[in-house]
């Protein structure tokens, strides 16, 4: 079997196509199934994708990719057995390179979405490019799919309402072998509370950081953000680590208690818990606002703690901090679940079902 991975981002640059994509390629490869991977987008526009002004630079590297799609659709994509999109075939327009794989060649195509996108979700760094996505071509590509591999239940939902005829839970997971294998060893004295993330997501620590304050009020304790921009928190106790894949593991394993709040909106249903995944599978406990699959990793009082008030967010960061004992074997029951069912062998069997 041949497989062509239509991808949005160009290899090793966004969260959501290496977790879900570039991760679970090792699998492929021990099942003897060859591939080829395409981005949409080059590393020179992924560089100015989200900053401010390079609109001529950003117009052609869209165009570019444009092209660059078409040619792979009409002169490549008819020696493959199957198509396996990520998100989209191009980020913006109607559907138009579904349409042709799906109508016109016939090809089975596997659908991989990790996100509620068919939910307009404007940021200032895409206001221009949100005027001229399509958001409404999900459904449509849904039901163009061979198979849909979505990453969690809300999402699965959306798939089958659409008319998708086959679906297929994939969360997102982490290789615990070769990359996430590492457990933190806690420690007492001063505490890191840390949350990682794109600049995207930053808006929802806004609620949280009054809880930081009062909890550093109270107890030795720093925040340390992860991400690839650098917020305007008003801490005077925190710290700024700008993402990078070389030292991402090292990066995380400073923290002693991770977090992950949200707002509970369709949105935020769709989202797949990835952070938690990440603090989880390196042994670090958890605090998370229970909405979507948050629910689902966390088990309350085991793993971590939901907490929807401000009220219940410090009582559960109290417990993790000023007690070690706790915060480790809260943070190893996180790893051992991580490891049952959020790790890439975990996830081998599911995986290959959508090849079959």
């Amino acid at each position: 079997m041949k497989v062509l991975f239509l991808l949005p981002y160009p290899i090793g640059k966004a969260p959501s196509q290496r977790f879900r994509v570039e991760n679970l390629l090792p699998l492929l490869d021990e099942a003897g199934i060859s591939y080829a991977l395409h981005p949409f987008m080059d590393d020179a526009t992924w560089q100015v994708l989200y900053k401010g002004g390079s609109l001529l630079q950003k117009a052609r590297g869209i165009a570019g990719g444009f092209f660059r799609r078409l040619k792979t659709i009409l002169f490549e994509a008819r020696q493959y057995d199957r198509i396996f999109i990520h998100r989209e075939a191009s980020p913006l327009g109607p559907p138009v390179f579904e349409w042709i794989l799906k109508k016109i060649f016939r090809k089975k195509i596997i659908f991989d979405f990790d996100d509620a996108i068919w939910i307009p979700n404007t940021s200032s760094g895409n206001k221009i490019a949100a005027a001229f996505k399509a958001h409404w071509k999900t459904r449509y590509i849904c039901r163009w799919s061979y198979r849909v591999s979505a990453g969690n239940d809300f999402l699965c939902r959306y798939a089958i309402q659409s008319g998708a005829a086959s679906v297929v839970k994939i969360p997102t997971v982490v290789d615990m072998e070769r990359r996430y294998n590492q457990v933190k060893e806690h420690h007492t004295g001063s505490i890191t509370i840390g949350w990682t993330g794109s600049h995207s997501t930053l808006k929802y620590l806004d609620d949280l950081i009054p809880v930081i304050r009062e909890v550093q009020k109270e107890l030795d304790c720093t925040f340390l953000v992860i991400a690839d921009k650098k917020p305007d928190l008003p801490l005077t106790d925190w710290h700024f680590i700008p993402w990078d894949p070389a030292t991402e593991i090292e990066d995380l394993l400073r923290i002693d208690v991770g977090v992950m709040p949200l707002t509970a909106d369709p949105w935020s249903e769709g989202k797949c818990g990835f952070k938690l995944i990440q603090y989880l599978s390196l042994g670090i406990p958890a605090v998370a606002s229970p909405v979507g699959v948050n629910k689902d990793i966390i088990d309350h009082g085991v793993n971590g703690y939901l907490a929807d008030s401000r009220e219940t967010w410090l009582s559960a960061l109290r417990q993790l901090i000023s007690d070690t004992g706790h915060r480790t074997a809260t943070g190893m029951a996180g790893y051992e679940k991580m490891t049952r069912e959020y790790s890439v062998a975990s996830l081998r069997a599911s995986f290959l079902s959508l090849f079959k």
